[in-house]
């Protein structure tokens, strides 16, 4: 069973990971799970944070001479801007008084962290709260990507809109276009758009404003079977809509057509099924977008997902002092314009994480040649 816990403060000294679950003998360095890291710091609109921080992952167990020994694997990646908040983020006792943070933002954690904890500073909630953990989530991911290219799964995302500005190229990425999707200054696959989504970008900078849009995740090579109808949470639809709502600022999740679904005739929403003799099942259409009675049908696996504006306004919304309860603004840290591009990694490093855990379920196997025999063995039943 693949499992993962993330711990640390977005100002704190640093982010640790810990995966278990991943079989022994996988080929893994550091710059595998860097680059990802690297990838998730891209995109124009990203705030001051970026020029701070170059996050690298350094490995501290369960890999030995770049292959992975079937322990838990653990990492850690160091806050260089812990050093501009090692008093505000102390882990000892002080002898000085640091003032507390006191205004929540609309839409940040800060009201609900404090009210459910009791708490008097919402700096307490807000810093576990920070979008900052899910660089350690990205880093696991590079790790569950590693294991999926070993039985043929690839994994990609590109943005489809920021703001009002939708990308007018219709195609759907494939797994060689990614170069071009991360060559683009808010990785969207459509160039044209692009500039449009920079310009878009820059008119809510100059209103001290943020703005969010959508992202698509795609994963091309899944084998027919992985999840299963028998229970709820054994869906692999509800657990991939699951990990994509959990990244910070997730308001809506869909797969495949979606929501659009819902309008129509079941005569045109539905993926009529094709056989060929040497190229077995097929669909002319992937509306489902991969997934069917929570499996997925072997078509490449397609999710959506909207992205609200970050709530870190440089022009702060009215809220209320949590001592005082007087009106007051809403506190204003460095932050970005626009972090959907970086969403669309951490969507990347989620679904990747869900679909290795489903692999592993599927297929099995203390060692990856164990588990790729496995995946060997079932394509070889599902093409009779």
């Amino acid at each position: 069973m693949l499992r993962f816990l993330t711990a640390g403060e977005s100002h704190g000294q640093g982010l640790i990971a810990v995966i278990e679950g991943i079989p022994a003998g996988l080929s893994l360095v550091s710059d595998d799970i860097n680059k990802d890291l690297a990838r998730r710091q891209l995109g124009f609109g990203r705030g001051g944070r970026m020029k701070i921080e170059k996050d690298a992952a350094q490995i501290f167990s369960g890999v030995r001479h770049g292959s992975t020994i079937g322990s838990p694997i653990s990492l850690l990646i160091n806050n260089r801007d812990w050093q501009n908040w090692s008093s505000k983020m102390a882990v000892e006792p002080l002898e000085q008084e640091i003032d507390a943070a006191l205004s929540p933002r609309p839409g940040h954690a800060d009201l609900a962290g404090v009210l459910k904890t009791g708490q008097k500073d919402i700096r307490n909630v807000l810093e576990r709260a920070s979008a900052r953990e899910t660089a350690a989530r990205v880093a696991l991911g590079a790790i569950a990507k590693r294991l999926l290219m070993e039985i043929g799964i690839s994994i990609i995302s590109h943005v489809v809109q920021i703001g009002s500005i939708k990308t007018l190229n219709s195609a759907v990425p494939g797994p060689d276009d990614l170069g071009i999707i991360d060559e683009s200054p808010v990785r969207c696959f459509d160039l044209e758009s692009s500039g449009l989504m920079v310009e878009e970008i820059k008119r809510a900078a100059q209103d001290r404003d943020t703005v969010g849009g959508l992202f698509e995740v795609l994963a091309f090579g899944c084998p027919p079977g992985l999840g299963s109808y028998d229970q709820w949470d054994n869906r692999l639809n509800a657990n991939l809509s699951r990990a994509i709502a959990s990244i910070p600022a997730i308001k809506g999740v869909e797969i495949g057509d979606g929501f659009d679904l819902g309008g129509r005739r079941g005569s045109v929403a539905h993926d009529e099924i094709l056989f060929e003799e040497n190229e077995g099942y097929s669909r002319a259409t992937n509306r489902a977008g991969g997934i069917e009675g929570g499996m997925s049908n072997g078509a490449p696996i397609l999710i959506r997902a909207a992205m609200k504006p970050i709530p870190t306004l440089g022009a702060g919304l009215k809220t209320v002092d949590i001592l005082t309860k007087k009106e007051t603004t809403a506190l204003s840290e460095r932050a970005d314009i626009c972090a959907l591009p970086a969403a669309a990694v951490i969507g990347e490093a989620m679904v990747a994480l869900e679909l290795a855990k489903a692999a592993l379920v599927k297929f099995g196997g203390d060692s990856v040649d164990e588990f790729k025999r496995n995946k060997t063995g079932y394509e070889k039943q599902v093409s009779l």
